[in-house]
């Protein structure tokens, strides 16, 4: 190309315009919700309660040598138990308390990675629900815009990755102190799959034993849940914390990738496990209906410590991951 002067003209890149992110507003401008630290509080009651009440079983199956939701009993009569006798809800204590600190630890990895990059954020809200964990999670809300690709990335693995420190000694532990039941999970009502990092452990404490013959303390199963969320939020799709990774990555191929994974998700549904169908519906509607917030400076050097952490990040989903996490005997 020539410019009419004798001059070739200047390449395409020169002409991107790079747009840096505007100066924070002064304090007056916010407008800030006011803090219900009551709701926080009721939810965070209410969550106690249903995962006291699923620990209880939890504990009773441990201490019976027997798989968790096995018998005669239904697992919805079963989590109703405790309140028709309370004093079964302190055996619940192991359980909840473990899973309630893990996923406490997870979201507040997001709060102080907002924090530390000036994003305001609230409290951690706890879901409460009749699950066969008493629990949806937590979640927290970002309520100012994200503005760089590394803000993204270190608020959507900090969550995972503190999660996942505090329940690895958790299920070491659980592992440890299982119990040897020959064809115990063939036992349960629901039988849950054994997680690869599960498997490492079992050949570490138990040598020779067939996984599936543990009886896995309910402190490791509590560590079993909030692994498996880990790798459900690792899940590189819309806005979950591997979405908000994958964005920081490759912001182009964002929807185009997350689209992909929610039709991976279906074809699991179809193969490996039937809950899959949901994730996979909910996660395609949501990519196809919402699309991830833009950057306000997406050019913003990424650096190679944060592409070793790229690798940790998927480390961590490989060993926390399992297609079929739970079945039906």
């Amino acid at each position: 190309m020539n410019s009419g002067n004798g001059n070739r003209g200047a390449p395409a890149e020169v002409f991107e315009v790079r747009v840096l992110p505007p100066e924070p507003l002064p304090p007056r401008f916010y407008r800030r919700p006011p803090k219900r630290l009551w709701l926080h509080l009721v939810l965070f009651f209410l969550t106690v309660l249903s995962t006291l009440a699923v620990g209880s079983e939890f504990t009773q199956s441990y201490l019976q040598n027997r798989e968790p939701f096995s018998g005669e009993q239904t697992p919805l009569t079963l989590m109703l138990l405790p309140f028709e006798q309370p004093r079964l809800l302190v055996l619940g204590i192991p359980f909840s308390f473990t899973l309630l600190v893990i996923l406490f630890a997870h979201e507040m990895g997001h709060y102080f990675a907002c924090k530390f990059h000036g994003i305001d954020a609230s409290y951690p809200y706890f879901i409460p629900a009749p699950t066969l964990f008493g629990t949806f999670g937590a979640v927290i809300r970002i309520r100012s815009p994200i503005t760089t690709r590394r803000a993204l990335f270190d608020v959507g693995l900090a969550g995972p990755v503190v999660g996942f420190i505090l329940a690895v000694p958790a299920l070491a532990f659980g592992v440890a102190a299982a119990k040897i039941v020959p064809g115990a999970q063939a036992q349960g009502i629901i039988q849950f799959a054994n997680l690869p990092l599960l498997r490492l452990f079992a050949a570490l404490f138990h040598r020779g034993v067939d996984p599936g013959s543990l009886v896995l303390h309910p402190v490791g199963r509590a560590a079993w849940v909030g692994l498996f969320v880990t790798a459900l939020n690792l899940l590189p799709v819309w806005q979950l914390d591997g979405g908000h990774i994958l964005y920081s990555l490759a912001a182009r191929n964002h929807r185009r990738i997350s689209i992909g994974v929610a039709i991976a998700l279906l074809v699991l549904g179809r193969f490996a496990w039937v809950g899959w169908y949901l994730w996979g519906v909910l996660l395609l509607v949501l990519t196809l209906r919402f699309r991830h917030p833009p950057l306000l400076d997406p050019w913003e050097p990424f650096g190679r410590a944060r592409r070793v952490w790229v690798i940790v990040a998927i480390a961590v989903f490989l060993l926390c991951f399992i297609p079929t996490p739970a079945a039906n005997p």
